[in-house]
């Protein structure tokens, strides 16, 4: 096994979108690009269901599949069960979280991560874009900012409030939007899963700060990859839009 290896977690359900991990873009599966865009990072790739329909689809077009059927409230559980039971002898020095409705992430981003975070004591890394304050996301609860420090590389808070707030008004200033990959030294996944629900994050809804609560440590590097996540039906033309544009 190599030192990274990628786990994509794919449910069926999903009340905005059910079977979204089948859905077609430009005729081919979204959990099909997912999984051949983390290719290219070379590391090792699985997708992590529970679901049937899923698990024959993968194997169809070639991919990996492990199977956990548990229920389980989110995919970080997921992947840590998958981890714990079918790869943890395998030794990999770090678990890469990539959803599996981000069809545009590329592999070589993955890499950089991944050489990032085996190069830094971080327990937690992950992915941000540098963006305006007059781009309209500011103000969108559903787009998630993290403070970041660019000197340490450390990410200090996230939210779906509009941070940092400019207490003067009117500047023009940059800000740091979150991209749900996480980068997992092994042991901090299996630490981070046995954590209870945090304050913070029952409020903000954002996992991520569980971790922070805890004194984990979470770093970030910077992509300026324009990323468009599949939440409902509508953002499939968004995507083929984006893939003719390129």
């Amino acid at each position: 096994m190599s030192l990274a290896v990628i786990l994509i977690p794919a449910r069926f359900s999903s009340s905005r979108f059910p079977g979204k991990p089948l859905a077609l873009i430009n005729g081919v599966s979204m959990i099909q690009r997912v999984y051949t865009n983390c290719l290219e990072s070379g590391f090792p790739v699985f997708v992590v269901t529970d679901h049937d329909g899923i698990e024959k689809h993968v194997i169809e077009f070639g991919g990996k599949v492990i199977r956990i059927d548990d229920d389980v409230p989110s995919g970080s559980e997921r992947i840590a069960l998958a981890y714990e039971r079918c790869l943890k002898n395998e030794n990999p020095k770090i678990v890469i979280n990539v959803q599996g409705d981000e069809p545009l992430l590329r592999g070589p981003i993955l890499k950089e991560l991944a050489n990032f975070h085996l190069s830094s004591q971080f327990d937690i890394t992950t992915l941000l874009r540098e963006r305006s304050v007059k781009e309209d996301d500011f103000t969108n609860s559903n787009v998630v900012k993290a403070v970041y420090s660019p000197a340490s590389k450390q990410c200090l808070y996230f939210s779906r409030q509009s941070l940092p707030f400019d207490r003067d008004g009117g500047r023009d200033y940059s800000w740091y939007q979150h991209i749900g990959v996480y980068s997992y030294k092994a042991e901090a996944l299996s630490r981070f899963v046995k954590l209870p629900m945090a304050k913070l994050e029952d409020l903000e809804k954002l996992e991520q700060l569980r971790a922070l609560e805890n004194q984990m440590t979470l770093g970030a590097i910077l992509t300026d990859q324009k990323l468009i996540g599949v939440d409902v039906p509508d953002d499939i033309k968004k995507v083929e839009g984006a893939l003719r544009e390129q």
